[in-house]
């Protein structure tokens, strides 16, 4: 038996028993006769005593060694309120070193000094660090609460496939070449769509999943190219039922890992009440900094820029008039960045200031001070554009802001519905329609008729679970008519011959008494990262990719040998391309 206890377990209540530990050192102290080490496993730190008599047998240990002990419990002279253990510590009787280490390269503590590319390639030392131990603790007792409630609920749990048929769902595939078929390819699923749906055309109602997805697109702080998703559908039910489902799941959740009671329901924000208010359709209303409507104060204007915008926003950030012309050029570089064309600023100090002032009247700029209800020392910036832009760049800026000036409290959790997005989105570099989630939604039904005649205009049965500006998810209703879904495709620019080439398989099933339902799919990465006030998913992924998409502890993707480019009947060129 290597231990009686973990590292976190003994109290005053164990003093002057016998026990047995083992553990990684964590820190040693050298006092003359005494040697303290602090002995760490993965519940926490437990304080030894050697003494002269058993010292010299430790006289080689540093950090990382793992030693097993036994020894009396005694009461420490001075209690240490950070630990579990702080009232007591272990008078050493025997030791045994079960195994040496060499020096690591990061620190094993909390606090870190490591760059985040050393953490990745020695991913295994990383995660001995306490606080990482914690947050994947935290991912896994979330998994565990939203597998025990939807068990409860009746949901069948199914595992789908993960070699399968390439389908466009909006990335890139990541392919995998056949052998047994030479020159064709399984892709790895972007998300199990088709077949959640098919188990509904199966009758198994009630359906669930915690699903590895795979998309090739570029990352960014929450996006990995391999990551989880918790895959929920139902037959026979509306989308506000589905929509309590997941409210009642994630207010379990937040009162076991947070102890928090989440109200219900949650508040629900229509697609263009987001991005008028908000700038997002994920918005962050732990804050209001929201967005104003001015389009209508300059349509006579005869400062064409405004006047001739499809949409003016502004928004107004109180006490911030004494910014300087450097953070200025930054506030329009990122602008810029989410597509403006320029960022007006206004300042108000004794009169309204800036660029744009001398171009508009006296009228007009009172009218703006009073719809802004500008006051004194107050920034104002503009955005004039199309609708879509200003919201967007808006958006960006109202969320700088939220950070930098810390308008929120980081310990608030703000869940909140956006629905009623458009069905479609037109690409004008394309001069074709898209689809806004996925190409089996639904429209409402009271829109199916504009499909033809109007299609921007069609709204969606489609919702997105938001959290302090993250999309935890997005779910739907789907089509279950088989010529409703045909005629999608068709709006989607689909020829007849790729419609069946790609998805022949899921419309044929279509035809078989397919019933009404719908689903969402929740990123566990993200809902982790959250609850864990992580920065990044990588903090909740055991081993992730970098930003350039490698794993740089076991350096994929790498090259792999001759013999099995030839079993796979592929050849690379020269210049490195298949």
């Amino acid at each position: 038996m290597y231990k009686t206890h973990h590292n976190n377990e003994l109290t005053i209540k164990n003093v002057n028993e016998e026990v047995e530990l083992i553990g990684w050192v964590s820190k040693r102290r050298n006092f003359g006769a005494l040697v303290f080490i602090d002995l760490r496993d993965r519940e926490g730190i437990t304080q030894l005593v050697f003494d002269e008599s058993i010292s010299e047998q430790i006289k080689n240990v540093r950090n990382e060694y793992i030693l097993n002990v036994r020894g009396i419990v005694s009461e420490r002279k001075t209690y240490n309120p950070k630990l579990l253990t702080g009232e007591i510590e272990v008078l050493v009787k025997a030791v045994t070193i079960v195994n040496e280490a060499n020096t690591t390269p990061l620190i094993i503590a909390d606090e870190t000094d490591a760059l985040e590319e050393t953490r990745l390639k020695y991913r295994y030392l990383d995660l001995r660090r306490p606080v990482m131990l914690n947050k994947l603790r935290v991912r896994s007792k979330i998994t565990n609460i939203i597998r025990s409630y939807l068990d409860e609920i009746g949901c069948i749990e199914v595992e789908t496939p993960i070699l399968t048929k390439s389908t466009p769902e909006g990335a890139r595939d990541y392919l995998v070449p056949s052998r047994v078929h030479p020159g064709e390819f399984y892709a790895l699923p972007q998300s199990p769509q088709l077949f959640k749906q098919l188990l509904m055309v199966s009758g198994f109602e009630k359906y669930y999943q915690i699903a590895r997805c795979f998309r090739d697109e570029d990352l960014r702080a929450d996006r990995q190219p391999d990551f989880t998703q918790v895959d929920i559908e139902f037959s026979f039910l509306s989308e506000q039922e589905i929509q309590t489902h997941i409210e009642k799941m994630l207010q379990r959740v937040m009162k076991s890992i947070h102890n928090i009671d989440i109200s219900l329901p949650f508040l629900r924000l229509t697609y263009e009440e987001a991005m008028n208010r908000y700038g997002s359709d994920k918005p962050d209303i732990r804050f209001n900094l929201e967005l104003q409507e001015i389009t209508h104060l300059f349509k006579n204007s005869e400062f064409e820029a405004f006047a001739s915008a499809e949409s003016v926003k502004a928004i107004v950030v109180n006490g911030q008039a004494n910014i300087t012309r450097k953070q200025i050029d930054n506030l329009t570089l990122l602008a810029k960045k989410h597509g403006a064309k320029a960022l007006t600023v206004l300042k108000m100090k004794d009169t309204l200031e800036g660029s744009i002032i001398k171009f508009l009247d006296d009228n007009t700029v009172n009218e703006l001070i009073a719809t802004l209800k500008v006051q004194m020392d107050d920034l104002v910036l503009i955005v004039a554009d199309k609708w879509e832009k200003t919201c967007d760049v808006l958006g960006a800026l109202r969320s700088y802001f939220g950070k930098e000036l810390a308008l929120y409290d980081k310990e608030t959790f703000s869940f909140l519905w956006v629905v009623d997005f458009p069905l479609l989105e037109y690409s004008e570099d394309d001069g074709r329609y898209y689809a806004k989630h996925h190409p089996f939604t639904s429209p409402k039904k009271e829109h199916i008729a504009l499909l033809e005649k109007d299609p921007r205009s069609v709204k969606a049965n489609a919702y997105d679970l938001v959290l302090n500006g993250f999309e935890l998810g997005g779910g739907s209703l789907r089509i279950y008519d088989q010529k409703l879904q045909s005629k999608m495709f068709e709006i989607l620019g689909f020829t007849q011959d790729e419609i069946q080439d790609r998805f022949g398989f899921f419309v044929d099933a279509l035809q078989y008494g397919t019933p009404p339902h719908g689903g969402i799919a929740l990123g566990l990465d993200r809902v982790a990262m959250l609850l864990t006030h992580s920065e990044s998913l990588r903090d909740v992924i055991a081993f992730p990719k970098n930003a350039s998409a490698k794993d740089p502890m076991c350096d994929a993707p790498s090259l792999v040998d001759q013999k099995q480019l030839t079993d796979l009947n592929i050849e690379i060129s020269k210049n490195g391309k298949m």
